[in-house]
């Protein structure tokens, strides 16, 4: 038993001896929160206990004041790294007595809800002792502690215990079990606690059909086996390797024919690969790297960075085409880093590995052995898997460092399901999201829970994805929602899941008024704000495809105040697909229906598509209007021969900024029609790119003018509406919002205007944060009896 030998001074000695009942909420089971209390009540002399309940982590403590002062505080300022304490309940209960302090087995409480904890990536201690030849770790794939490992992933229910996780299937073996009870060790109640003797192991195998029969997890020299695929790797293989959310595809990111390769059965033509580097000094030597980008690099959280490319160097030119940015990741599993070598003193084998999700193309991330056999065979020339079930399959996180804090692209892994505090109490909703990139959201409390990345609901697979997920969350958080909210887009797949989900109580939501809910909420902020909301699709309200909006809003409603100008969409996802034919409607609508003949842009275009989509303009045949900001960009990307067709969606907008120039303040002229909505309109700037195309001006400096005057235009707007309207919050949303060129102008300009600026950060500006606006919308109109 640990005791701080201390001495009591006469006025301690004559303090009354009181008891105490804590009750701690927020992520605090799964980070080392018992064995921290443990050390802290025993080295202040304390007795009492600690357990896991459903709700939280429950505290009875004895002693005198002084110390319980201090045990308290010490609770408040100083918990695990991994804990996130929301809230601290302390009353005064009978004194029992009693000498020792100890830790009681979890609670089941009926209703209660405690919040999980996201994995985290390994630690440093953890790296030193499996890279370390004489540690009995050394070479082991899954080396955790309680400041690391899976945790979200392998979680089944609450209370997190290792009999609710699907480490279950593994016994301690005498020396991890002495280091689970020893409280002296960093592995003290580590529920996924393992070693070589008696943890997951690995197997290797070639990618054949009948290679999965034959699939034996017995041989416990897991480095031989991570060396032989490090041989595999050098030679140009592919690999599938299992890690911690669910597959991820492997490659050497500096051979260009490994990586076509991946490319071409992947059925991933130009969307970029996402890196992973052995450590900072590495990625330094690839990417220019701000202090921000460090610290979201390293956090525990291990997201995908995106990082500006430095020129040169040895990576594949393939890896991100049309793109000046890289996605770069830390490893976060012991796997990763012994896949670089054997231990943090030897050289990297990789200047980088490519790390992308294991899966075909838009179908959820792999997750079981069985299943990456069956769907990955065609892609990967190898497998490396281990025998630890993956429960919640979670795809890596992306973020991007802005305005110097770090801000979500995609939510997952290391996110999720970490909750946001709204810091309002919410009724217990469902909101389904959008159909791309889609997240749902569940709310209890004063908490949203945001699923992962469920991806786009296209296919059945996704949905399946989608309904597990949704099943577990709801299990897990004791949630039964009483209301759903919905977008308005009847044919988006969330939708039809809402209406068919058996919900009593069903809430429609706009696409733009969801976005601008969605970044006040995180924000917490009442009351109207101007929410600039720009993406490529949103249904109005008017039936029309929106995605150029400038309401006033709040959680109850929103005005429609101004938009930009409605051009015609030719052939609906077609469009989408082959930018040219944007180009082609905003020529149209510029030179007043004449095309100018000396553009190019159409001449890698069949002449009979071309004059069967300007007969389509013409006539207005299969054509529906839109204000798509995203749409403007293609169209604008098209005419500088930059992306004719495309194979992801925002490839057009990526590679029109990458091409911007720096140093250039010229811009476009436009106009602004007043009216109710006003309306934003580009044709001035459109007639002037084809005038500066013609006369050769540079693409980078086109499409610099062309940033500046969509900045300086949503400036000028909101100014009008500022000014009328009598406010100066503006909110920024949607996911042309995450183009750093446009973002960081608009800011300066509305910033230089007076305005206060909010953005995103917990949640993605794009639809992956549509959840979250949708539910705060919905409990605002529950509220309001609508």
């Amino acid at each position: 038993m640990m005791r701080r030998m201390f001495s009591l001074q006469t006025d301690e000695l004559s303090e009354p001896v009181r008891r105490k009942h804590i009750l701690v909420r927020g992520v605090v089971q799964g980070v080392g929160f018992r064995p921290f209390v443990y050390k802290v009540a025993t080295t202040l002399g304390l007795s009492g206990y600690v357990f896991n309940s459903s709700s939280g982590v429950t505290i009875e403590i004895e002693g005198r004041g002084a110390a319980l002062d201090e045990f308290l505080q010490t609770l408040k300022d100083n918990p695990p790294k991994l804990a996130e304490i929301k809230e601290i309940t302390v009353s005064e209960i009978e004194v029992r007595g009693g000498d020792d302090f100890s830790i009681l087995g979890s609670r089941e409480e009926a209703g209660a809800f405690a919040l999980v904890p996201p994995d985290a990536g390994t630690c440093d201690e953890c790296w030193r002792e499996f890279g370390d030849p004489t540690n009995r770790r050394f070479g082991y794939p899954f080396t955790n502690c309680t400041h690391c490992g899976p945790r979200y992933t392998i979680i089944r229910d609450i209370p997190y215990d290792r009999a609710t996780t699907t480490m279950s299937a593994f016994t301690m073996c005498a020396d991890c079990q002495a280091e689970y009870e020893d409280p002296n060790d960093r592995r003290f109640h580590a529920q996924p606690n393992a070693c070589a003797v008696c943890g997951p192991s690995l197997a290797l195998t070639e990618s054949m059909p009948d290679a999965f029969t034959d699939l034996s997890f017995a041989a416990r020299d897991s480095l031989a086996m991570i060396r032989q695929t490090r041989g595999l790797l050098r030679a140009g293989k592919i690999v599938a390797v299992k890690g911690l959310g669910g597959f991820l595809l492997a490659c050497d990111a500096t051979q260009d024919a490994a990586v076509a390769e991946l490319r071409r059965r992947k059925r991933r033509p130009h969307k970029p690969f996402a890196l992973m580097v052995r450590d900072l000094t590495a990625v330094k030597r690839l990417c220019r790297v701000t202090a921000e980008d460090e610290a979201a690099l390293l956090h525990p959280r291990r997201p995908i960075v995106v990082l500006p490319r430095l020129p040169g160097g040895p990576l594949s030119s393939s890896l991100a085409p049309g793109d000046n940015t890289l996605g770069v990741m830390l490893p976060y599993t012991p796997l990763h880093y012994l896949l670089f070598s054997d231990s943090p003193e030897m050289e990297s084998e990789w200047a980088a590995l490519v790390m992308t999700s294991g899966n075909l193309s838009e179908e959820p991330i792999v997750v079981s052995n069985h299943e990456a056999m069956l769907l990955l065979g065609g892609v990967a020339d190898w497998f490396l898997l281990h025998n630890r079930d993956i429960f919640t399959r979670v795809d890596d996180s992306v973020t991007r460092t802005i305005e110097g804090r770090e801000r979500v692209l995609r939510r997952s892994r290391g996110f999720v399901p970490q909750s946001i505090d709204l810091g309002i109490e919410m009724e217990e909703l469902l909101a389904f999201g959008g159909e791309l990139k889609n997240t749902f959201c569940l709310t209890k409390g004063r908490y949203a829970i945001l699923s992962q990345h469920i991806g786009d609901l296209e296919n059945y697979e996704t949905m399946q994805f989608f309904e597990e997920t949704l099943d577990r969350m709801k299990h897990v958080f004791k949630v039964a929602p009483r209301a759903a909210a919905y977008d308005l887009h009847p044919g988006y797949m969330s939708t039809r899941m809402a209406m068919a989900s058996g919900i009593e109580r069903q809430i429609g939501v706009q696409h733009h008024h969801a976005h601008i809910a969605s970044c006040m909420a995180e924000n917490h902020l009442r009351g109207r704000v101007l929410g600039v909301a720009l993406d490529g699709t949103g249904f109005g309200t008017d039936g029309k495809i929106w995605g150029g909006e400038f309401l006033v809003a709040d959680f109850a409603g929103f005005s429609r105040r101004a938009h930009l100008r409605n051009v015609l969409l030719p052939g609906g996802d077609a469009a989408v697909r082959q930018p040219w034919r944007m180009a082609l409607s905003y020529l149209r609508d510029g030179f007043g229906g004449r095309i100018p003949s000396h553009l190019s842009c159409f001449q890698d275009i069949d002449e009979k598509q071309v004059a069967l989509v300007d007969t389509m303009l013409a006539r207005r045949i299969q054509t529906v209007e839109t204000s798509s900001c995203g749409r403007l960009f293609d169209a604008v990307a098209a005419l500088l021969g930059l992306a004719s067709e495309v194979t992801f969606e925002g490839q057009a907008a990526i590679a029109l900024e990458a091409a911007a120039e720096p140093g250039i303040d010229y811009r476009y002229d436009f106009e602004i029609e007043e009216g109710e909505p006003a309306v934003l309109d580009f044709r001035p700037a459109i007639v002037a790119i084809g005038k500066d195309i013609s006369s050769g001006r540079r693409v980078g400096e086109i499409s610099a003018c062309f940033h500046n005057t969509l900045s300086t235009a949503i400036g000028e707007v909101c100014s009008r509406i500022g000014s009328s309207d009598a406010v100066d919050r503006v909110c920024l949303s949607g996911g042309s919002f995450q183009n750093l060129y446009l973002l960081g102008r608009t800011v300066v300009e509305l910033r230089r205007r007076g305005f206060d600026v909010f953005l995103h950060a917990q949640v993605p500006a794009n639809d992956g944060g549509l959840s979250l606006g949708q539910a705060v919308i919905a409990n605002e109109r529950l509220h309001r009896g609508e």
